[in-house]
């Protein structure tokens, strides 16, 4: 298995309850292994199995929970 890492822009957390959100919905998906959230540079940083989950799976769960994902 390749472990993919990758560094996502989000918008619009702004608390502890927001990274904890985005943790725990990226964090419960099967594939995923590691997950951080840097608040003040609006950064979410992830390892995750590319044969167990796309970046686009990923995307979606942080877009459900009412955040953005800029697109670099």
């Amino acid at each position: 298995m390749t472990m993919q890492k990758k560094v996502l822009t989000v918008e619009g957390m702004s608390c502890n309850h927001c990274a904890t959100r985005i943790q725990n919905s990226i964090g419960s998906i099967h594939g995923v292994a590691k997950v951080d959230v840097d608040l003040k540079g609006k950064t979410v940083s992830l390892e995750y199995e590319n044969e167990e989950v796309t970046l686009e799976e990923i995307i979606e769960a942080i877009d459900d929970q009412g955040y953005e994902v800029k697109k670099d």
